[in-house]
């Protein structure tokens, strides 16, 4: 570098115990220039080209291709140094030696083939819901159906006849786009409408619809971490990949909490001043293990050491509450019914995030919050910003549906009812080994995701049911199966298809070795009278049971399964599905 240049440093991040650093080359004033500019006072010219520079504080690494397995991601040498002329600053040629280019399909493969060897791959089935068979679809061959029971429809919205006739009325008349992001031609009355309606459900000042709840998550997220100064960020142990990734990708401190832990919590944000600004993120319902969080315990916390909450409702959205609102409206549900109050827990709850898919039957994301808050977010996110608004007919749809829930609690009441029907039949019939947990999901312990998959695959190629499985990460060496979801009408299939589960091949556990669990079981029968569905309701439910609150406490569980679970399990999310036709 010229011998005039000094450099200003910005230290960019520190990973490993690697620094990197970004300079800029900047030339010195001397007597001479500083004399040619006093003599032109007016005239304007060009700052001259700075030099930008990579540079590591630490020794050098070796080449790519002689990186350990376990230092696969770390940058390699050669690094740029202006003064070493083999290497690369920004606008000077490269001198290219006779080495070989990086093989990048050879790389992709190696990661492929590690998804291959945990078990973790994922494939993909052609699968075909049709509207008018709900929950039936067609695989690639439309001569082929089968019943799906992994759909996170859960209350069979998105083939209510409302929200198709919205739907299609809206696309007839605005066509299939926005036409552009919402700050340029995308922002059209729709979307006020469902931002106005939104932030009625949760009773807060403003809401902010994203194209979907991850993309909510992570813009929130990141934004508030880079723009609130110092923020640090607690985090459940459990959360959701969406919320891991805003926080990461805000680059500010996070700090981890034990699942649900109280006293862990408070115990790290007592290590932190009160003035400092802090998010406490975390979830109502956890969709892998069907847990429910602390909310007003949060709250509590909260507003003793200066933090503000970040709750993801993505999963309890409509199926909890008195409007379905979630699960911080069911805290408060007599209140709630009657208009709110303030101080109540979905009052208290700083931000409050959620979906349009799931129990809407649609598809986006949306937070709500305070005015000032949810406008910093559109503001500064670029998440927000940068991308084409969702479709009128989609945000039509969602309106419908939102609506629809907030004026209907009879969704939300069969499908708990069915719930406990389903879990009773699964403990105390089937001798099934349920995790404990007060949702309306229902976690079945399997050894490893191998048999996991197995028993996906026999469901399908024996008895035309598809479930689905993945293989998040929760811990060391552990594995999920996710989501088996029992619709309805299809409760008695949890009898008939009970070798499934059964099976030597699978061998069922109970958290910490395998169990037998299949015995004789022929003279065991589900009354299918005893299944609630809308047709029914009215002589199904008694007075007592159409006034019920559902209760999130009354979960039976299997005996063996009072503790946590150590190793992975499948998570059963039961679904209501009906006729709308016989409501509407």
């Amino acid at each position: 570098m010229h011998s005039s240049m000094v450099r200003t440093c910005l230290q960019l991040s520190t990973h490993s115990r690697t620094n990197w650093v970004y300079h800029r080359s900047i030339p010195i004033r001397t007597s001479r220039n500083l004399t040619s500019e006093a003599a032109s006072p007016d005239k304007k010219t060009l700052p001259t080209k700075s030099q930008y520079v990579l540079q590591r504080s630490s020794q050098l690494t070796p080449h790519p291709s002689k990186l350990s397995p376990e230092r696969e991601n770390t940058v390699a040498e050669p690094i740029f140094n202006p003064n070493d002329q083999s290497t690369h600053a920004v606008g000077r040629p490269v001198v290219h030696s006779n080495e070989e280019p990086f093989d990048y399909e050879k790389f992709y493969q190696h990661e492929l083939e590690k998804k291959h060897q945990d078990k973790s791959y994922r494939s993909f089935n052609n699968i075909n819901r049709l509207a008018a068979k709900f929950p039936i679809a067609h695989t690639a061959d439309p001569k082929h159906e089968v019943t799906v029971w992994c759909s996170n429809d859960y209350l069979g919205m998105s083939k209510h006849p409302m929200v198709l006739e919205s739907m299609q009325n809206t696309l007839t008349r605005y066509g299939a786009g926005a036409g552009g992001t919402r700050n340029i031609a995308g922002n059209a009355a729709l979307h006020l409408s469902l931002e106005s309606t939104l932030a009625e459900l949760h009773r807060k000042e403003s809401a902010l619809v994203f194209s979907s709840c991850y993309v909510a998550n992570d813009a929130t997220l990141s934004t508030l971490g880079a723009k609130l100064p110092g923020c640090v960020f607690f985090s459940d142990s459990s959360n959701h990949a969406s919320m891991i990734q805003g926080i990461k990708h805000s680059r500010a401190e996070k700090v981890i909490f034990q699942h649900n832990d109280l006293v862990d919590l408070e115990s790290k944000l007592s290590c932190y001043p009160k003035d400092r600004p802090k998010i406490i993120a975390f979830e109502s319902v956890y969709s892998m293990c069907g847990s429910v969080g602390p909310i007003e315990a949060i709250c509590d916390l909260a507003e003793k050491y200066g933090a503000i909450t970040f709750l993801d409702e993505v999963h309890a959205i409509g199926m909890y509450g008195p409007r379905g609102a979630g699960v911080a409206e069911h805290c408060d549900f007599e209140a709630q019914s009657k208009g709110g109050r303030k101080g109540s827990v979905m009052d208290r709850i700083d931000i409050i995030t959620a979906t349009l898919g799931k129990a809407y039957g649609v598809v986006g994301g949306y937070i709500a919050g305070s005015r000032s808050l949810v406008d910093m977010v559109r503001s500064y996110a670029p998440g927000f910003i940068f991308t084409t608004s969702l479709p009128p007919a989609i945000v039509s749809g969602a309106l419908t549906a939102v609506k629809y829930q907030m004026n209907n609690l009879d969704d939300r009441r069969l499908q708990q009812l069915n719930t406990i029907e389903l879990k009773n039949t699964l403990v105390n019939q089937l001798d099934l080994p349920v995790m404990s947990n007060p949702s309306h999901i229902v976690p079945i312990l399997i050894g490893d995701p191998a048999k996991a998959k197995l028993a996906s695959d026999l469901l399908l190629s024996k008895h035309n049911i598809y479930v689905h499985w993945t293989v998040p990460k929760i811990g060391k060496d552990s594995a999920v199966g996710r989501e088996l979801e029992f619709q309805q009408e299809l409760d008695h299939h949890a009898v008939q298809e009970e070798r499934i589960w059964t099976d030597e091949q699978l061998g069922l556990v109970d958290g910490t070795h395998p169990i037998r669990i299949g015995r004789d079981r022929s003279g065991l029968h589900l009354d299918s009278n005893h299944i609630r569905s809308h047709q029914q309701r009215s002589t199904i439910l008694s007075s007592q049971e159409n006034s019920v609150q559902f209760d999130l406490e009354l979960n039976p569980v299997h005996p063996a399964l009072n503790r946590a679970p150590a190793t992975s399990s499948v998570s059963v999310e039961y679904t209501i599905s009906k006729d709308h036709q016989a409501v509407v």
